[in-house]
Order: structure tokens, then C-alpha cells, then sequence
């Protein structure tokens, strides 16, 4: 048996936790920039709000219902996402949790006597909730596509099923099918579940049903047949050992306001270039090639009114030698910057990608800059140490500016309780 936990509306649960208040009030979160609504408690949805929706389109009825909305806290929700996976490996055995998204992980429960693999989902369940305040959904069957539907129901019908469904019969699992919609299948989006619509699939039982030529006509090949045959109560999907290591770090966001200014856009390069190459530190690796884009803002058609069209530009440059060190990277993505930008465009977006990875320890030492090089290693040695101990960039580069008017919109952020010593939560 496999089975996936979900959190419940992750991001709103993160926020209910360190203010009770929130507990049974309607919230929401936004995405990058204050744009759209990428979380919903219950309650907000029960009130008609959309997932994805941009916040100007439901801003009258979040106002007319008192809903509490916030800015994304992404400090927050990388810190509680880590916990809760924590809590799951500790109550499982080593390489049992297959973390699939920041909010949601597979884990195999073969070493569950089948009778006994409900109680452990409880089990489960009540322990991530007691340990990390998170509230959970867990769906269990024989495999990762039958578990998804699973957890669907869960979720679906928290009050009947208290956030756990065991599909471990073959009835059970017959009447999960006939009750999920076929857009509702896991790896099944918009335009298949519409092809398969015209033919008759309208359930996930009905394409249980067909045969697994439909995959490979229907659903894209190997994959749509390993879909099908899962829905059958067959396994396809293993348990995915976790990736340690990246083979492409990308920094992108969109600017707090349209940006015309080179040096806002050359400080956002810098800034972006940055965090790539302390990435590239942590995982012990050193990049060829340096990648940027910028993202010009066009005018509005009078059909398109209603949202913000934009071009994008690109360059990117192979490095002489593998990098990672904060100097060669910044100064690699401000020259292609340099090439890209062109005055009185406006900008809105930028982006700094770093790939082609070769481990630090095997780099190739010129003789004439080897002194230089190690010397620079230990200062960004020092940099890293500085800055992960006390957060906010307390060291950092002169090109990356120090004012940063140019960075994302998050006017409804709430403390990062969890990261930030002056920003704990404090008991009265």
C-alpha cells in the first residue's frame, strides 16, 4: 500500500497557526507580488472565492465579507513544509517518504499489516497535527494514482471521513472511481479530460474500464498507460529516491512596480545572481553556463485590458571556468543584462538561471589565479556563514543595491514566526 498527505490549504493553515483568531475565519493568501489568490481556507471557498483568481476580480467580495488576506510568507511555509516532512520520516523507516511538493508527500506503508494500514494513517494524521499544528489529509491504496483519489475524498468530506480515506478492497475502490470526475484524476488536466469527454469518459472508473491502447492513443504514450493501469489497481509509479542535487538554479520575480531605470534592473540581476550562487555553494557545485531573461511590459489591447502583456528577452554566456563563487556570477548576468536592456522599455520581470553543473572539488586550477581563487572561496565562505546566522543579507555586494524600491509587493506579509528571532511569536 502507498499512500499521499496533503496539508489542508497549507499556506492558510501556516497562517492560522500563530494566530487562533484565524481558526474558523475565511482567509487567503496571494501569490508573488500581491497578484492572485493561491490559498483558501474553507470557509473562503464555501463564500464563492476562486483558486488562481486575480485578488482586483474578488477584491469587492473580500472586503464585503471581512476575509483576512495575506501576503505569501514563503520563510514561513518553506520552515513548517520541513517540518512536517521531518515528522513524517521520523515515524516511517529511511527512504519510506517521497516528498512531492512543498505541501504534499508519498509514503509507502508496505511494512503495514493490511489490516492495520488505517489506524496507522490516523496515526499519522494525529501525530503531524499534534507536532506541527498543520492539519492533514491522508489517502491510502495500492498505488500513488489510486491513493490521490483517495486523498480527494478525504479532503472533499473532511467532517465524514476525518481527513482519512483506505481504498483496500477492490468495491472500495470501484465506488472512489465512479465518484471522481475524470478532470479530477491525478496527471489528467484540461484538454484530455476534454478529448476523453467526446468518447464517453466522463469518470475515473470509465477509463479504469478501457484498455491500456487508449493510454498510448489518448494520454500521451508510457505515461497514459501507466495511468490507466494504476487506476486498474496495478502498480507503475515506485517510490522515487529524493534528489540531492539540482542540475538547473533559477531566481526569478517580478518587480513591485514597472521598472525603466538600468541600475534597479542591473541591482536585481545582482541580487538574483546571488542567490544562485549560494545555492550552487550548498549543493557543491559550480556552473558553466549563466542564463538571463527580462520581461518587458507591452501596452494593454483593449481585449487583454484586464491583465498585463509582456515580451521577453534572452542571453546567456558559457563561463571560461565553472563558477560559484557570488563575483563571477553577478558579473556574468549584469553583462548579458547590459546587451538586453534597452532605455524607455518598461520592465516588470527579470530572471537569472545558472546550469551546466560540474562538482566544485574536480574544478581545473589556473596556475596564474589559483592563490586568488582560494582566497575568494573563503570569503564566500565567511559571507555564507555571516549571512546565515544573521539573515537579511547582514553582508552582501554593492551592485545589489541597498534601497531595492524595485522588489515584489507583499504588503500583507505576516512575521515569520518560525525563522526570525525578532519576529517570534509573542504570549500574552
Amino acid at each position: 500500500m502507498q499512500a499521499i498527505i496533503d496539508c489542508n490549504s497549507f499556506y492558510c493553515s501556516c497562517e492560522r497557526l500563530f494566530d487562533p483568531k484565524l481558526l474558523r475565519a475565511p482567509i487567503i493568501v496571494l501569490s508573488n507580488n500581491d497578484g492572485c489568490i493561491v490559498s483558501r481556507s474553507d470557509e473562503a471557498k464555501a463564500l464563492g472565492i476562486g483558486m488562481a483568481t486575480p485578488y482586483f476580480q474578488e477584491a469587492e467580495r473580500i472586503k464585503q465579507f471581512g476575509i483576512q488576506c495575506f501576503s505569501s510568507n514563503y520563510h514561513l511555509y518553506g520552515d513548517m513544509s520541513w517540518r512536517v516532512m521531518e515528522t513524517m520520516r521520523s515515524l516511517l523507516p529511511p527512504g519510506h517518504v517521497e516528498v512531492y511538493s512543498v505541501d504534499e508527500a508519498f509514503v509507502n506503508l508496505d511494512h503495514i499489516a493490511h489490516n492495520d494500514v488505517y489506524d496507522f494513517c490516523v496515526h499519522l494524521k494525529n501525530t503531524i497535527e499534534t507536532w506541527t499544528g498543520i492539519s492533514v489529509s491522508v489517502g491510502a491504496a495500492p498505488n500513488k494514482v489510486l491513493s490521490k483519489v483517495a486523498n480527494r475524498l478525504a479532503k472533499k468530506n473532511k467532517l465524514q471521513t476525518n481527513c482519512v480515506v483506505v481504498l483496500d478492497s477492490t468495491q472500495k475502490i470501484q465506488t472512489a472511481l465512479q465518484k471522481t470526475p475524470i478532470e479530477d484524476v491525478w496527471g489528467i488536466g484540461y484538454s484530455y479530460s476534454e478529448k476523453l469527454k467526446v468518447y464517453g469518459v466522463n469518470t475515473a472508473f470509465a477509463l479504469s474500464m478501457k484498455d491500456l491502447s487508449w493510454g498510448k492513443r489518448f494520454l500521451g504514450g508510457i505515461t497514459g498507460i501507466k495511468l490507466i493501469r494504476e487506476l486498474k489497481g496495478l502498480q507503475s509509479h515506485s517510490m522515487q529516491a529524493p534528489r540531492t542535487e539540482k542540475k538547473m538554479i533559477a531566481t526569478t520575480r517580478m518587480f513591485g512596480r514597472p521598472v525603466t531605470e538600468w541600475q534597479e534592473i542591473e541591482e536585481a540581476l545582482a541580487t538574483y545572481a546571488t542567490r544562485c550562487a549560494e545555492k550552487l555553494r550548498r549543493q557543491h557545485s559550480a556552473a558553466s553556463r549563466v542564463q538571463v531573461f527580462l520581461l518587458r511590459k507591452l501596452p494593454p489591447q483593449p481585449e487583454y485590458s484586464h491583465y498585463q502583456r509582456g515580451s521577453q528577452v534572452n542571453g546567456f554566456t558559457q563561463l571560461d571556468n565553472p563558477s560559484n563563487l557570488t563575483p563571477d556570477l553577478i558579473k556574468a548576468a549584469v553583462a548579458i543584462g547590459k546587451t538586453l536592456f534597452e532605455e524607455g522599455e518598461v520592465y516588470k520581470k527579470a530572471g537569472v538561471i545558472v546550469s551546466d553543473f560540474v562538482p566544485d572539488n574536480t574544478l581545473q586550477i589556473n596556475l596564474f589565479v589559483a592563490p586568488a581563487d582560494v582566497r575568494r572561496k573563503k570569503l564566500m565562505n565567511v559571507i555564507d556563514n555571516m549571512n546565515a546566522a544573521f539573515r537579511n543579507d547582514v553582508l552582501k555586494f554593492g551592485t545589489t543595491g541597498t534601497k531595492k524600491n524595485w522588489k515584489m509587493r507583499s504588503e500583507n506579509r505576516s512575521k515569520r514566526f518560525t525563522t526570525r528571532w525578532d519576529e517570534l511569536c509573542a504570549v500574552q
